[in-house]
């Protein structure tokens, strides 16, 4: 019971981040079946200069998706791993950001 709650809270936050991704207009996958989002920068915008905007702009740590090789260039990966209050906050602060 206490793993599928935490399974069931993750897959929640996931659902939050997806929502919110996709609101700022961004490709999003994954975050159905898994904890990860990976979602696709805007066009010209690398997965460093993504991270760099986010982490200067929004004051949240994400992972460039070329640190998972040259397949990760052009995504971000977001992680559910978090309060839902903290999920919550990062999708709104995601949806503010002006690319």
């Amino acid at each position: 019971a206490q793993v599928r709650g935490l399974i069931d809270h993750y897959l929640g936050n996931a659902r939050v981040l997806r929502q919110g991704t996709q609101k700022a207009g961004l490709k999003t996958f994954g975050g159905v079946d898994a904890p990860y989002l990976w979602v696709r920068t805007p066009k010209g915008v690398s997965s460093w200069q993504a991270f760099d905007m986010i982490l200067a702009e929004a004051n949240v740590v994400i992972t460039p998706g070329s640190g998972f090789g040259s397949k990760g260039e052009g995504y971000i990966r977001v992680s559910a791993f978090n309060s839902r209050a903290n999920a919550e906050e990062v999708a709104r602060r995601l949806q503010q950001l002006k690319w």
